[in-house]
């Protein structure tokens, strides 16, 4: 239906900072401030929308970010939804293009090799630290007339309207929106809040997360390098440094983390080699534990999941951004195409297109990661011959291995006009 009148006066209070005890209303209310949630925001206000940010963190810690070692692959498909939101022409100073990616087992000397050259020069993605990241995208958001971001504020509880949604705030305040968006995590409150269950298991594994810094250059060149504790990745930064992304067992990981930085780095010596010369680690070490879950309905009445909320993964391909910012591109153009027909925004049938084209791609792309954790992640030896052989026999094959390429960039498949580099 068309707006009414009680859509326009919704869209006509002020942007601003901040959450206390007043009502706010909109037509999007997007729930978590983190790299997704803050790219949908800013692409939806661009594109008109009058958008609401419940943000927990305060705008200034993430504007004006130290150094804090933690970096994200964005593939060429997201660098391009990037581009046409209006996003990457302040990030791209910050950006290392990676031209190479290679792919080995072990100490076999068989490996898979991909070259931006063969799919036409482009880069296969982009490494940027993630305090630069949320930077522009903060400072983007910040500037637009059509989006408020209340910060610090946290939702802590969700009511179903007819024709719109209330979202309670923590301490006081709500917002009034024609569809919630949740962006707010794994943990995802407004998920929880909606009685959406979700699938997954843990792995016996540990993530560690640091920048190393080494004695010469990449190349633009990451790594993907297999153990039998699970996959070891060093993937270029800016200057002479990468950012290092360690799979570990659970029984193993608090003793790594607990090492002085001499030991650290003597750790990462014997499982990386002197390719890159001398290497040593700079600023903090992260861990978490790995984990896949995915939701088994990514929408409920008015309220769509994006990212984390919807789907998490194994970092082992370096998807795990990358898929919440097609859930962003897909879920950006059917809000935008809906407004625009006169329909309702948060209606049953918008919202269900969204889940259509998004929930069956996710679902594939966490069976292969899935996999592919559990066929690398053991020291088997007639299943390493195996994954050798594979790997050394995909090397060979053009066509395949292109193949596998376009789905690394995230240009396989139906893309929406983001993806693409086209404006909404």
């Amino acid at each position: 239906m068309p707006r009414g009148a009680d859509e326009a006066e919704m869209t006509k209070r002020p942007k601003g900072h901040g959450s206390g005890t007043a009502e706010y209303s909109a037509e999007v209310a997007v729930i978590g401030g983190g790299m997704v949630g803050t790219t949908i925001a800013a692409i939806l206000a661009r594109a008109g929308l009058e958008t609401v940010l419940v943000d927990r963190e305060e705008p200034a810690k993430l504007t004006g970010a130290a150094y804090d070692g933690r970096a994200s692959a964005i593939a060429h498909a997201s660098q391009k939804l990037m581009a046409a939101g209006g996003l990457w022409t302040h990030m791209a100073a910050e950006a290392q293009a990676i031209l190479e990616i290679r792919v080995s087992d072990g100490g076999s000397p068989l490996f898979l090799h991909y070259d931006h050259e063969d799919l036409g020069g482009e880069p296969l993605g982009y490494m940027v630290e993630n305090r630069h990241i949320l930077s522009v995208l903060h400072q983007e958001a910040a500037a637009s007339p059509n989006l408020r971001i209340l910060a610090p504020a946290t939702a802590q509880g969700m009511e179903h309207h007819d024709h719109n949604v209330e979202i309670a705030l923590a301490g006081g305040g709500r917002v009034t929106a024609r569809v919630a968006i949740a962006a707010d995590g794994r943990e995802s409150a407004l998920r929880a809040a909606a009685d959406i269950r979700t699938i997954g298991w843990k792995y016996p594994q540990t993530g560690i997360v640091c920048t190393i810094e080494h004695e010469r250059p990449h190349r633009g060149v990451a790594h993907e390098h297999f153990l039998p504790a699970g996959p070891f990745a060093i993937l270029p930064l800016k200057g002479n440094r990468s950012s290092l992304v360690w799979t570990e067992r659970n029984e193993l990981a608090p003793a790594m983390m607990a090492l002085d930085d001499d030991a650290f780095d003597s750790e990462i010596r014997v499982r990386m080699g002197d390719f890159l010369g001398a290497v040593k680690s700079a600023g903090p070490r992260w861990s978490y534990p790995l984990a896949l879950h995915h939701a088994e309905t990514y929408t409920a009445h008015r309220l769509a999941l994006v990212g984390d909320a919807a789907h998490g993964m194994h970092p082992i391909a370096g998807q795990g951004l990358n898929m919440g910012l097609r859930d962003v591109a897909v879920l950006a153009e059917v809000l935008v195409d809906a407004r625009r027909l006169g329909l309702d925004i948060g209606g049953p049938d918008v919202l269900a297109h969204y889940q259509r084209w998004r929930r069956f791609d996710n679902t594939v792309l966490l069976a292969v990661t899935d996999i592919l954790n559990r066929l690398f992640s053991n020291d088997i030896a007639a299943v390493r011959t195996a994954r050798d052989l594979g790997l050394a026999a995909v090397n060979k094959m053009p066509r395949l291995k292109k193949f596998f390429m376009e789905h690394a960039r995230g240009t396989a498949g139906t893309l929406p006009r983001l993806l693409r580099g086209e404006a909404l």
